[in-house]
């Protein structure tokens, strides 16, 4: 199939341009923005780690050191307060 050549100013015949009028520019930016789990790492972070994969794992070993000491934490019998979680 050749490609049809149109100068910018043009539509094709297929194409009304009364149905370019009803766009609303940024209409779904805030859907988008709160369903967005991308999250900006500060220079000297990013720095530390080559890829998402390394991220992703050194997150899951916090994760892991962080439910261990809580449990170490209950095990002990002391109270937990908002001064210690």
């Amino acid at each position: 199939m050749k490609k049809v050549k149109t100068s910018s100013d043009e539509l094709r015949a297929q194409y009304n341009v009364s149905d370019f009028a009803k766009l609303e520019r940024g209409k779904y930016y805030e859907r988008v923005r709160q369903s967005s789990n991308v999250v900006v790492l500060d220079p000297d972070v990013a720095a530390v780690f080559p890829n998402s994969a390394a991220v992703n794992e050194a997150l899951h070993s916090l994760i892991e050191v962080g439910a261990k000491v809580s449990r170490l934490t209950s095990a002990k019998g002391e109270k937990r307060t908002a001064k210690s979680q």
